[in-house]
């Protein structure tokens, strides 16, 4: 299961200090995302930048 710190569409909460999502979903998209069975977040998007060229190396 993929981590939402390292996603894309996370950012950490100043006060919190916790990972939230900062993806604009649609109404539609909320309820189909609360009522699935995954674990998966759907809309994971790894955040390393970096990933392909160290991949090429």
């Amino acid at each position: 299961m993929a981590s939402c710190e390292t996603c894309q569409y996370a950012y950490i909460d100043e006060t919190t200090g916790e990972a939230l999502c900062d993806l604009n979903l649609d109404e539609d998209e909320v309820i189909r995302f609360s009522q699935s069975r995954s674990k998966e977040c759907p809309f994971y998007k790894d955040g390393d930048e970096y990933k392909t060229v160290r991949h090429q190396m």
